[in-house]
């Protein structure tokens, strides 16, 4: 059941997920960057690099090696989708912005993912690990479940704008459902070593989700003085795309233990993200 649904359902859901996230985008979204590049720079910036870079610091703080350090590290790659976006309206945020980035840093990571995945195969690993990344094959697959549909879903938004509009928010719901279930899956896959993995990478996890958060907000709120864009970037850099990076550690590593992290953060970001909102929709924007 396991392997069925990391190799079969999980690649097929993402497809539908991408897919609206598609059809939530529009050609301005991309031409908004050049509008105001500013703040898309630093959004960006924070994705691409400071999460990655945050992520080798909590390993380091944590100790967490192998499989674990793994994980953690591959999810640090993977920005938010639909999720960053929604939170965004929610908190009174940038919503622009924050399309903005889903719509273009979604294309650049298919190239940058398998590459710092791999580096970070080697480099955790360890001499003696057997783990390896099918480098090409794993931006193939990027390129099918996250690519193309987003393309498909932007065609079916300007040919039938109504449904789209209408299949948006039942996208979302099941997105979320298959993230549940396929932590389900993995908490059933590794039995007993479960609560041993999740004491381990539990804090981690919530460390980089907070210190991403904190990262992403001062930086916006220093250097691009505006209180809306500043949330948008603590969103966006906060909030990580959990499914996508199950789908490389369960679908393409086949490793459940390394997908202690993704499975640990998404749980997390949830009440992190919404606790965000709330206080953000009590405070006043300038």
């Amino acid at each position: 059941m396991f392997n069925s649904l990391t190799q079969i359902g999980l690649p097929l859901a993402l497809i539908l997920i991408m897919t609206g996230v598609g059809m939530s985008l529009r050609p301005a979204d991309f031409s908004r960057v050049f509008a105001a590049p500013k703040g898309f720079l630093l959004g960006a910036a924070a994705q691409l690099l400071l999460l990655p870079v945050t992520a080798i610091a909590v390993i380091a703080l944590f100790g967490l090696q192998a499989e674990l350090a793994i994980g953690l590290f591959i999810l640090a790659l993977c920005p938010g989708g639909t999720t960053s976006n929604l939170y965004s309206y929610l908190s009174k945020a940038d919503v622009g912005l924050s399309v903005s980035l889903t719509a273009v840093v979604g294309f650049i990571t298919p190239f940058t993912i398998p590459l710092l995945a791999a580096w970070a195969i080697g480099y955790y690993g360890g001499a003696e690990s057997n783990l390896q990344l099918p480098v090409m094959q794993t931006w193939l697959t990027l390129m099918i479940v996250s690519v193309l549909p987003v393309l498909v879903g932007m065609l079916l938004r300007a040919k039938w704008p109504v449904f789209a509009k209408a299949a948006e928010p039942v996208i979302s719901k099941f997105s979320i459902i298959v993230l549940l279930l396929l932590i389900i899956s993995i908490s059933v896959d590794l039995g007993d070593d479960l609560w041993r993995f999740i004491a381990k990478a539990g804090p981690a996890a919530l460390t980089l989700n907070l210190v991403t958060m904190l990262f992403g907000y001062l930086l916006g709120k220093y250097l691009l003085q505006q209180e809306r864009q500043a949330r948008t970037i603590c969103l966006e850099v906060g909030l990580q795309n959990g499914t996508l990076a199950l789908l490389i550690t369960t679908g393409i590593l086949q490793s459940s233990a390394m997908s202690i992290a993704p499975s640990v953060y998404s749980l997390l970001m949830f009440g992190s993200a919404s606790l965000f909102a709330l206080w953000a929709r009590r405070s006043r924007v300038s």
